[in-house]
């Protein structure tokens, strides 16, 4: 009796151990934090010998970095929670990350502004999410060395009457938008003399589509003609172009009256929750490997497949 007593203990021990490390609450799209048992699975896997899996977090409407599609055509990954698919750079390079060092991807769909907040509350692993290594956003995540380098440019149409500007200069007094909390918002724009600064928009496309429909290039019986354009890396306004081939990118990088940025604002890196320097080592060891040569392969690759509707 005693032996049968000593082994219902047991099995009810074992039992309540195992309901606590099962308790693990899926992180929500919106950025909703893990559970203290999810914070440790990683810890948990490695002692295990299990495959350690990356969440990875991104916009997935940020092309040519990231972007939705309704299948997994060129290598596409699932999004948690979601029938849809995500792919671009971004995806990519969690891929060969994931590759490389033998986890498993999940890739999670998130707003801009929840990114810094979901990498800092272990919601997810890491942002790959075209994000510039600035100042402002090291006081709250850690990043790895840069997985991408980006130039300043600027798209308009090439009907427009900025379409010849050779500088800054050039563009004063013009009706500009860009994305919201990013260098070409916060930065960039103010550089314009009499520059009439727009509301920033949420996501890439939505100012896309805005210039394209001419609802920031039109003329008011009673106000000046204005154009709106946009602050781009180069490569979104390389694929913009792609997508839409009535607009042109201009670039003054070779100019003297060019947008004054800092490396740190132009350099992409990813994102990870301060102190996680061995998240950080690990990536970084990915990346070192690879060359110029390999990142603007992989762009271009991203370009070529990326959805015109991005």
């Amino acid at each position: 009796m005693k032996k049968k007593a000593l082994a219902a203990v047991l099995v009810a021990a074992v039992t309540m151990s195992m309901a606590g490390c099962g308790s693990k609450q899926a992180a929500s799209t919106d950025g909703g934090s893990k559970t203290e048992s999810e914070a440790g699975s990683d810890a948990a896997a490695a002692d295990s010998g299990e495959k350690k899996t990356l969440r990875v977090g991104m916009e997935c409407a940020y092309a040519p970095y990231n972007w939705t599609q309704s299948d997994d055509s060129n290598g596409a990954v699932p999004i948690s929670g979601s029938s849809d698919y995500a792919y671009g750079y971004d995806v990519m390079m969690a891929k060969h990350i994931c590759e490389e060092l033998g986890w498993d991807l999940e890739i999670v769909k998130m707003d801009w502004d929840s990114l810094p907040t979901s990498v800092s509350s272990g919601a997810i692993d890491c942002a790959i999410a075209g994000q510039s290594i600035t100042a402002k956003r090291l006081e709250s995540v850690d990043f790895t060395d840069p997985y991408y380098y980006a130039s300043i440019v600027t798209l308009v149409k090439k009907d427009g009457p900025y379409k010849d500007a050779k500088g800054l200069a050039d563009l004063k007094g013009a009706t500009a938008t860009s994305q919201i909390n990013t260098v070409w918002y916060d930065t960039c724009l103010d550089q314009i003399e009499d520059v009439n600064k727009l509301p920033a928009y949420e996501t890439t496309g939505t100012m896309l589509v805005s210039l394209e429909s001419g609802a920031c290039d039109l003329i008011c019986t009673d106000q000046p003609k204005t154009t709106c354009f946009f602050m781009y890396r180069k490569p979104t306004a390389m694929a913009a172009c792609v997508a839409y081939p009535d607009m042109e990118m201009l670039d003054f990088s070779s100019s003297d009256d060019n947008y004054q940025v800092s490396d740190e604002e132009i350099n992409i890196g990813i994102s990870v929750k301060k102190g996680n320097q061995e998240l950080v080592d690990e990536i970084n060891s990915v990346l070192e490997k690879m060359t110029k040569e390999d990142y603007e392969q992989m762009m271009n690759e991203a370009i070529s497949v990326q959805p015109l509707s991005e």
